[in-house]
């Protein structure tokens, strides 16, 4: 049956959705909240950056072994759920856990119900009926340019593995937003280091909006050819820049494929 917003005409839509990105949507008194649309020009110190990413990055653990980072994306009624990259989950059988920015760990559940096609995504959701965690703002990767900060965030297997579970923040600048994706839906270019263990983090920009979802890091082991979603190849020189880049899937293929996300919708 087709999803569709309650009671709402085509008119009402397009005016409720530009409010939306005008003023955010904030948690109700049902203790919901959504991927919030923001488009801030208030630009937050690095030490303010650092925060918001440590109080919205998750480390994800498969029978508890790390695995990866995520993002919590929305909380409705404290059910949470955490966007990551498919790759992530790729190969291993739950159960699975989230361990969130307090260090608490909960049973989290793969909703496979939601068809990302092609993307590299993943949605989890976990249940917390005794913590509250904030949910990340949205901003628009169609508008980064080339020489932008952006920061990365997430937690490498390096310091999972010495029981540090550092969390990591590294800020760096766009190389290239390419005009349509590569496999896996990837898109965003950038300089930022991101180590094994970081896919599923954020991408940030420097209002604190995520812009992308990390997962191809640069200099890969195996360096092989990259392709476009539609199957041709990119030119040499920019297959050299794929190699020497890392990459994320922009924010808008998660509003474009999920968009129940960041509006309620009723069946």
């Amino acid at each position: 049956m087709k999803k569709r917003l309650k009671g709402i005409t085509g008119r009402s839509l397009g005016l409720i959705l530009c409010l939306s990105i005008a003023v955010g949507l904030s948690e109700t008194p049902h203790h919901q909240s959504y991927g919030t649309i923001s488009h801030s020009s208030k630009n937050y110190s690095q030490k303010q950056l650092y925060q918001i990413a440590q109080s919205i990055t998750v480390t994800i653990l498969a029978k508890k072994e790390a695995i990866g980072s995520g993002v919590i994306i929305q909380n409705q009624q404290n059910r949470y759920k955490i966007l990551t990259n498919a790759h992530v989950l790729q190969g291993l059988e739950p159960p699975y856990q989230i361990k969130t920015p307090d260090g608490q760990v909960y049973e989290a559940q793969i909703i496979d119900s939601v068809n990302f096609k092609k993307a590299d995504l993943a949605l989890l959701q976990f249940q917390a009926n005794n913590f509250s965690y904030p949910t990340a703002k949205i901003g628009s990767s169609s508008k980064l340019i080339k020489g932008e900060p952006v920061f990365v965030s997430g937690f490498p297997y390096t310091t999972y593995k010495t029981n540090q579970n550092n969390f990591t923040f590294n800020q760096g600048t766009i190389v290239s937003v390419l005009d349509k994706a590569l496999e896996g839906g990837y898109q965003v270019g950038y300089n930022n280091l991101i180590e094994k263990g970081m896919s599923g983090g954020p991408l940030l920009n420097s209002s604190g909006e995520v812009v992308g979802i990390n997962g191809m890091h640069a200099y890969p082991l195996w360096e092989t050819l990259t392709y476009y979603e539609d199957g041709t190849e990119p030119s040499s020189d920019l297959q050299q820049l794929i190699t020497r880049s890392s990459w994320a899937i922009p924010i808008e293929k998660v509003v474009q494929l999920v968009p129940s996300l960041l509006l309620t919708f009723d069946k």
